[in-house]
């Protein structure tokens, strides 16, 4: 079957030095683009973090610190990688909590504000933990038929997410999706509009630190303050704001803070 997309999708993996999206970094990137009118491009890069990668996470992804130290930095190819996204929908497995923040970040060391408000965001391991709860290999098998091979290398994974979400709407359009607590969540459909809606409904920032609660007002997610609104918290604990600001939190996350306190300034 073919997608039913009005603008570009940008399927895409990295590997990296760990999975603290604040303190890790890229090592390799692979983005499959595709295009309405079923057009593909893909770019693959190895980049080199700056700093060392842990023994233990090279032992994962095969990359170690003499494979991309003589490859460029992020920032060396970040105006380029910026391009090749503009304009395109983001997908692929695990993106929501990882890929995408860590991504975001990495452009915003660069200096560059990587906008996703207007994008679709499409996890492939939200709707299989949705429809099938289980990983990239088990869904590529389950889905596709297929044994993935090379496990853990982004141009490997980066197809396999592309072959996975396509198979996923084939199998569960028109079907009601549930949360892992049950709840109905609304019926799957080829649209990337409606995926990303159904996927990302209470989403505030990348992190999970906010998330909208069914009032939609932005509300705190972790802490002694989960639950209340950040609006609330700026009133009867305004040094909170410096704290979070100094603290080890992802830019993204201090750049969401900032947009609802200056929208609550404006207010009074």
């Amino acid at each position: 079957m073919s997608l039913n997309i009005k603008t570009p999708l940008a399927f895409f993996d990295l590997e990296a030095t760990g999975i603290n999206i604040s303190t890790d970094r890229i090592v390799e990137i692979s983005i499959l683009k595709v295009h309405p009118n079923g057009r593909q491009e893909s770019k693959t890069s190895k980049i080199n973090p700056t700093i060392p990668i842990p023994k233990e996470t090279s032992l994962i992804h095969g990359i170690y610190d003499a494979d991309v130290v003589d490859a460029p930095t992020f920032k060396d190819i970040s105006r380029e990688l910026f391009q090749f996204f503009e304009g395109a929908d983001l997908a692929g497995f695990n993106v929501l909590k990882y890929d995408i923040p860590l991504l975001v970040e990495e452009f915003l060391r660069a200096g560059l504000d990587f906008d996703i408000e207007k994008r679709n965001l499409l996890d492939s391991q939200k709707i299989f933990h949705m429809m099938e709860k289980r990983n990239l290999s088990a869904a590529y098998k389950f889905y596709c038929g297929k044994t993935l091979e090379n496990a853990h290398s982004a141009e490997a994974d980066t197809v396999a997410s592309y072959e996975v979400f396509k198979a996923q709407i084939e199998r569960y359009e028109g079907e009601e999706a549930e949360d892992l607590q049950g709840n109905k969540l609304g019926i799957l459909e080829n649209d990337m509009r409606k995926i990303h809606n159904l996927l990302n409904e209470k989403m505030v920032d990348l992190a999970g630190r906010f998330v909208f609660n069914n009032e939609g007002q932005e509300v705190f997610n972790f802490g002694k303050l989960k639950g209340k609104t950040i609006e609330q918290v700026l009133v009867e604990e305004p040094g909170y704001y410096d704290w979070m600001m100094k603290g080890d939190f992802p830019l993204d996350t201090k750049r969401k803070f900032t947009q609802v306190k200056l929208r609550s300034f404006n207010k009074r």
